[in-house]
């Protein structure tokens, strides 16, 4: 099989949709004479267009930039890998900067639907922290709730993207987003290759753990940093020692496995 070269396929899926360079600038919103550039191989597409492509076509932004479309069958064409990656949607500044953008809490439902719609994260507002090293890529959220004191609720984690579900660290806190819970903020202990499940616990102790499958989850960001107006509580009296944690959820796991045995 022939190396996939994105021009061609560009070129290859244009033509077989049915679209004139034209037509198909305007689908993707770009000029014609850019559309000429990256199937001629003079440009290559930056990721927002990538995406974009990949909803008009319907076809994987995987598949656009790693396979030969001219060698596969529709059915492959259309074909979604749940194991490929997925590209995430980001927006950049003037200078191709990647900005941060804020997922407030009125927009944390909707952003269950929009997470990788370039124009939805493009409507969502953004900022830059220049102490973040610029190797990763960032997202911002509003916690609500009091389920984290003492960060108080309104409080803004900012996450780092966690490719890999297998990198979550036992302990550390992430924001998840996952097709049941929506989008929450908890400490996370990872037993995913044991039995395919993350455990989630608050550090208030009068919210109970508890577990989520694995795949279910759609997007995983490490906490970094917060921005409160709220100063913590210096007295700690909701705070969990690392031991109490790793207790509680070791306690939940048994208590799961009795209920599996008495079935």
């Amino acid at each position: 099989m022939e190396v996939a070269k994105v021009n061609d396929n560009i070129k290859f899926l244009r033509k077989k949709f049915g679209y004139t360079q034209e037509t198909f600038a305007e689908a993707i919103g770009i000029k014609r004479s850019l559309v000429g550039a990256y199937e001629e191989g003079r440009a290559d597409p930056r990721l927002n267009n990538l995406l974009r492509m990949s909803e008009v076509f319907n076809v994987s932004v995987d598949t656009l930039i790693s396979k030969v479309v001219s060698e596969l069958s529709d059915d492959e064409l259309h074909e979604q890998d749940e194991g490929a990656a997925r590209v995430l949607a980001i927006t950049v500044d003037k200078d191709d900067n990647e900005n941060i953008e804020l997922i407030p809490q009125k927009a944390s439902a909707g952003y269950m639907n929009g997470y990788a719609d370039p124009t939805y994260i493009e409507s969502m507002p953004k900022f830059q922290l220049p102490m973040l090293p610029k190797s990763a890529t960032y997202r911002a959220f509003e916690i609500s709730g009091d389920s984290m004191l003492p960060l108080q609720p309104g409080t803004v984690i900012i996450g780092e993207y966690i490719e890999n579900i297998s990198n979550i660290k036992n302990g550390k806190t992430y924001v998840l987003l996952s097709k049941e819970e929506g989008v929450v903020y908890k400490r996370v202990f990872n037993y995913v290759e044991e039995n395919g499940k993350l455990f989630l616990v608050s550090d208030n102790k009068s919210y109970a753990p508890y577990q989520v499958d694995a795949k279910d989850i759609i997007e995983v960001w490490e906490s970094k940093a917060f921005i409160s107006i709220d100063f913590p509580d210096a007295n700690g009296k909701n705070d969990l020692s690392m031991e109490e944690l790793s207790g509680i959820v070791k306690n939940l796991q048994n208590e799961i496995i009795k209920l599996k045995d008495s079935k």
